[in-house]
């Protein structure tokens, strides 16, 4: 006897959150081990001149361009009329 598929019970909302996440900053890193030795060892310090060419070769790289978004909550309110008809309808 073929097994029966499984039915999910019906949805109050359909809303996916947060599906675009905010990617962090490259250069954050940097910037705060910049900030540390300037606040340890002085502004004028010749010691963090490693870390401010870093910091200064990671804020000229060029920025990658942006992805493009996640349309799911666009599609789940488009849709939602639809799948609310069918419920009405049984």
């Amino acid at each position: 006897m073929p097994q029966k598929p499984m039915r999910l019970p019906p949805l109050k909302v359909l809303r996916v959150k947060q599906p675009n996440k905010p990617e962090g900053n490259p250069c954050l890193a940097i910037m705060t081990a910049v900030l540390s030795c300037w606040a340890s060892s002085g502004y004028n310090s010749s010691g963090c001149a490693t870390i401010e060419a870093s910091l200064r070769s990671c804020m000229d790289a060029p920025k990658p361009p942006p992805k493009a978004g996640n349309t799911i909550n666009y599609h789940l309110g488009r849709l939602s009329k639809n799948l609310i008809a069918q419920a009405k309808k049984k």
